[in-house]
């Protein structure tokens, strides 16, 4: 069976096709389309869905076969996939080749769901875990995006089928640097991820450190925590240093908040899950701001911000919109610090 891929923007809404398997984007969970980003959806990521109800690839893709042999097999995800893009598909893949869920697929729907919930676990040695070691290998692409997107389902894949033949030999996945030793291109990879400490210190140096007041997710009230802005961070793991940094932050518990900008066109923006906070309120306010400064140039907004509004995220992170936002550096910070001040 011929397997293809296609990459298209986060968010788009999308319906079942033959011969096609939707991933980690599509805005629906139904046979032949899984994705959690969507009010609907119950609290997992796509890879954790694939295990926990493997029908819905399993029935799709029957139905195909009912009609005739399938000779193609179509996959469609978001552009630069990440780890639950990629262990989705391979999930998906190895589901339809085995016909039902086994242990070892179970293991990598676990450890994908702690990684895309952003809740690894902060003792994990970052250089030996496997979603560090992905990024590691991700990070520094030169190339245009088509030909990223390519090389990404292509190591991403091989990447998993590693760690789902370590995992049936009985190995740890979730940190574990023996798995990776002796294979030069992993070990190269967990050297990258130590010495990418250093740059963030760097970007922790020209960033800017705040404090905020942020909800609590369970009922009402808030809490001030520390937080960070950085713009083009050049750590590729900037999260994960931030959030396990006990020195400089000023309660000296991580940074429970970061605000990244790359190239004043795209805005990320999230929060620790363990500090039991959210942003929700935030993200209306990012789009009545921009709807605002669109009216005024009269170039009218086609994507609005997303601002996580689905059960697995629920409202920890927002991201600015595909078709890149109006609002510049300081209005969207100033948009940040007007909705703390609301909370006080």
């Amino acid at each position: 069976m011929e397997i293809v891929y296609k990459f298209v923007n986060y968010g788009e809404n999308l319906s079942p096709e033959k011969e096609t398997l939707v991933l980690d984007v599509g805005l629906k969970t139904v046979p032949g389309v899984i994705d959690h980003h969507h009010p609907e959806a119950e609290p997992e990521c796509t890879a954790s869905l694939i295990v926990k109800y493997p029908r819905l690839v399993l029935d799709h893709i029957r139905a195909r076969e009912a009609e005739g042999k399938v000779q193609k097999l179509q996959f469609i995800t978001h552009r630069l996939p990440d780890f639950d893009a990629l262990a989705s598909i391979f999930l998906a893949l190895k589901l339809i080749e085995k016909g039902e869920v086994d242990s070892s697929l179970e293991k990598i729907a676990r450890y994908t769901k702690m990684v895309d919930s952003a809740s690894l676990p902060k003792e994990v040695d970052l250089a030996a875990t496997p979603y560090s070691i992905l990024r590691a290998l991700f990070s520094g692409a030169r190339k245009v995006e088509n030909e990223v997107n390519a090389e990404r389902a292509r190591e991403g894949l091989k990447f998993m089928k590693f760690l789902y033949s370590k995992s049936e030999e009985g190995y740890e996945i979730v940190e574990n640097r023996l798995l990776f030793k002796g294979i030069e291109r992993y070990e190269s990879a967990m050297r990258k991820v130590e010495n990418d400490y250093f740059p963030y210190l760097e970007d922790l140096a020209k960033g800017q450190k705040i404090s905020l007041f942020l909800p609590l997710v369970s009922g009402s009230g808030k809490i001030k925590l520390d937080g960070l802005i950085v713009k083009n961070p050049q750590s590729f793991l900037l999260k994960e240093w931030a959030r396990r940094d006990k020195e400089h932050p000023s309660f000296g518990e991580g940074f429970a908040f970061l605000l990244t900008n790359f190239g004043n066109k795209r805005y990320i923006l999230g929060v620790d899950p363990e500090k039991g906070v959210n942003l929700k309120g935030l993200g209306a306010k990012l789009n009545q701001r921009e709807n605002e400064k669109r009216a005024v140039s009269q170039k009218y907004l086609t994507r609005q911000w997303y601002d996580g509004n689905c059960p697995f995220f629920n409202y920890r992170i927002i991201d600015s919109p595909q078709d890149e936002t109006l609002l510049n550096h300081e209005e969207v910070v100033e948009t940040l610090l007007s909705f703390s001040q609301s909370l006080r």
